[in-house]
């Protein structure tokens, strides 16, 4: 049973890999054997989380990748196979931000709601097809979107009391589109034995004010937010044999906070 979580031999590439939850998930590939590519649009940010993983004797590179840009994707893909051999698993975590990220929903103009979601969803629908189809001569592949439990319920609302943070409208939209995306991958890429899947974290401990940590972990069943490395071992299960019968899921990892 334990080899069914093995990784060696696997060419694994985490976007957003320099990341808070980018670089749990990395380390977590890392660790279970499969060459794990930190694809970052900061290079030095990934080089140095390459270094650090390197330094521990797990199998690590760093690609400089952007993926609003569909010649970069290409291109990195293109890299990542001729450097490795194969691309085998492949994990959309990056997140990239419009300036105006937190206005409240009646001030977000149009241009920025437009630009959030070409930033987050179109560049992971993007992403997905061109790791699908580098994979699709191998006919094996597995592919993560990051989800999120706001693409699956409504936010409420009064864990924000006093504090400047909120949830961006785009952040529902996106994370939603995402996940019933990823189950139409999953459909289309079924006959190529590509498997695609998601992992929706709950909130994730990142320095936030008390006032809200107190409030998120009072709905929490777990008692406590989630730590970047939770989402590692979710992360191993998907790319991993141990979910070879598993595709078009939605992996929650909240702590049971949409469970009540």
């Amino acid at each position: 049973m334990k080899d069914m979580f093995n990784l060696d031999g696997r060419v694994a590439v985490v976007t957003g890999g320099a990341g808070l939850i980018g670089f749990a998930l990395a380390q977590g590939l890392a660790t279970f054997g499969a060459h794990t590519f930190i694809a970052d649009i900061n290079e030095e940010s990934a080089g140095r989380c390459a270094a650090e993983l390197t330094a521990k004797g797990l199998k690590c590179s760093a690609i400089a990748f952007d993926i609003l840009d569909v010649a970069s994707i290409s291109t990195g893909i293109s890299k990542i196979v001729s450097k490795a051999g194969s691309l085998d698993v492949w994990v959309n975590s990056a997140y990239p931000k419009t300036k105006e990220w937190g206005l409240d929903f009646k001030e977000v103009s149009t241009e920025s709601w437009r630009t959030a979601i070409d930033n987050q969803m179109t560049s992971y629908c993007l992403c997905c097809r061109e790791a699908a189809e580098a994979m699709r001569s191998q006919k094996h592949g597995s592919v993560i979107n990051l989800g999120s439990t706001y693409g699956m319920v409504g936010p409420d609302f009064s864990i924000y009391d006093g504090t400047d943070l909120t949830m961006p409208a785009a952040y529902a939209a996106i994370k939603g589109g995402i996940i019933n995306f990823t189950r139409y991958l999953a459909s289309y890429y079924a006959k190529d034995g590509i498997r695609f899947n998601c992992i929706s974290p709950g909130g994730v401990e990142n320095h936030q004010a008390p006032s809200f940590v107190e409030n998120y972990v009072r709905k929490t069943l777990l008692g406590r937010m989630a730590k970047p490395k939770d989402m590692a071992g979710a992360a191993v299960f998907l790319a991993s044999d141990a979910s070879a019968y598993v595709t078009g899921h939605n992996l929650v990892v909240d702590g049971g906070w949409t469970a009540i």
